[in-house]
């Protein structure tokens, strides 16, 4: 079997590429970053148009401009990618939003489609988010624009399979009038080497949340719950390692400086804050499954988070960590609260965590998952007949 591996960015398809190309399975990654995980040169290809109209923006402007240029340029990553021609495959792996054009590919040879959901399905993921912004900055709308919406819906209907990173993801499908026979839940491995445990839970309660910090991951419920868990526990940290997102303008100001903000850290940093820190809280109000939470989990943190955050497919309440109502203030306050008072749970929800996050769920752990899904679903294809594949 050989895989093609094709999305404008990069997300998490080169972990995905590398762990093929140790198994002999990867038929190409084609990206328009660099090649950071040793593709063999001959199987990677870069949207060198692509990338240098947008290198300036990425270097010299805010991040929410970088947003806006990687959507005004999309256009040449079509052009750049309408003409390439593939590599023998079976099956072609692209991101949510960007199958359009590797479907194009596989549908001239009946290969399978495989649309990897980075998020749930696109109606709930704008519905969520755009009731945050009414609510919180009204006028504003989601950061992505309406038209990869719109070419994530015809994704989702297009693909065979549906890579669900969480439980929440494949649900959002189902609802959504998505068939349960495209959907199968995988949830992301995690660097290994990277993310280790910790040795023990800090003296001073610190706690952590990774990802931007916008409408759409609640940081505007983590805040008032933060600030609530002030009042009890005046010596407590709030760590938030992102970069702000446009529709979190009217809340910012309020917040500034009640929390230490980290940008831009590399893995091995972020490893060792979260191997200090008490917990890893998660309120996001519509998520795939960040791989940050994983990651936390691999550190041998106990986790607070949503079921739309994803969390839940790894996380059960009252084992590896707590899970909390979204837009929950007062439980997620409480929720914070207990895991800094009681040492003992903390410590046994950690460990927890980290059996569940880390054991037999390293990226290749995934991708041998992963290739076992291709296989089954590209039988069931053929056994289908050509209807199957028209």
């Amino acid at each position: 079997m050989q895989v093609l591996v094709v999305t404008c960015g990069a997300a998490h398809l080169p972990q995905i590429a590398r762990a093929l190309q140790k198994r002999d399975t990867l038929a190409g990654l084609w990206i328009s970053y660099k090649n950071r995980v040793g593709i063999a040169p001959e199987k990677f290809r870069r949207a060198w148009i692509f990338h240098l109209a947008v290198k300036p923006f990425y270097h010299l402007t805010s991040p929410a401009n970088r947003e806006k240029a990687h959507h005004f340029f999309f256009p040449l990553w079509r052009f750049w990618l309408h003409r390439q021609q593939p590599p023998p495959f079976d099956a072609v792996h692209a991101l949510l939003g960007y199958g359009t054009e590797p479907f194009d590919f596989a549908d001239k040879t009946g290969a399978l489609k495989v649309i990897d959901a980075s998020s749930s399905h696109p109606t709930s993921s704008y519905g969520f988010w755009q009731r945050e912004c009414d609510l919180w900055c009204p006028g504003a709308e989601p950061g992505v624009p309406r038209w990869i919406f719109a070419r994530a819906n015809r994704d989702v209907e297009r693909a065979d399979v549906i890579l669900c990173p969480s439980n929440f993801v494949r649900d959002s499908m189902l609802y959504n009038g998505i068939a349960e026979s495209k959907c199968v839940v995988n949830p992301y491995g995690v660097d290994t080497s990277t993310f280790t445990p910790r040795e023990t839970v800090p003296t001073k309660p610190r706690f952590i949340c990774v990802g931007a910090i916008g409408l759409r991951k609640g940081y505007q419920y983590l805040f008032r719950a933060f600030e609530k868990v002030r009042r009890v526990l005046p010596e407590a940290e709030l760590v938030c390692a992102g970069n702000y997102f446009n529709d979190f303008r009217l809340e910012r100001p309020r917040w500034q400086g009640t929390f230490t903000h980290c940008q831009n850290l590399p893995h091995t940093e972020l490893s060792k804050l979260l191997r200090t820190s008490t917990a890893f809280v998660f309120p996001s109000n519509e998520e795939g499954f960040a791989r940050a939470v994983v990651e936390a989990m691999a550190s041998g943190l106990p986790i607070i988070a949503t079921h739309e955050s994803g969390a839940t497919t790894l996380v059960n309440d009252g084992v590896e960590g707590l899970i909390v109502k979204a837009r929950g203030v007062d439980q997620l306050a409480a929720a914070m609260i207990k895991l800094a008072t009681d040492r003992a749970l903390n410590e046994r929800m950690g460990r927890a965590a980290h059996v569940r996050g880390a054991q037999k769920n390293s990226w290749d752990d995934y991708t041998g998952r992963l290739l076992q899904i291709y296989g089954e679903a590209i039988a069931r294809k053929k056994a289908a007949g050509p209807a199957a594949q028209s």
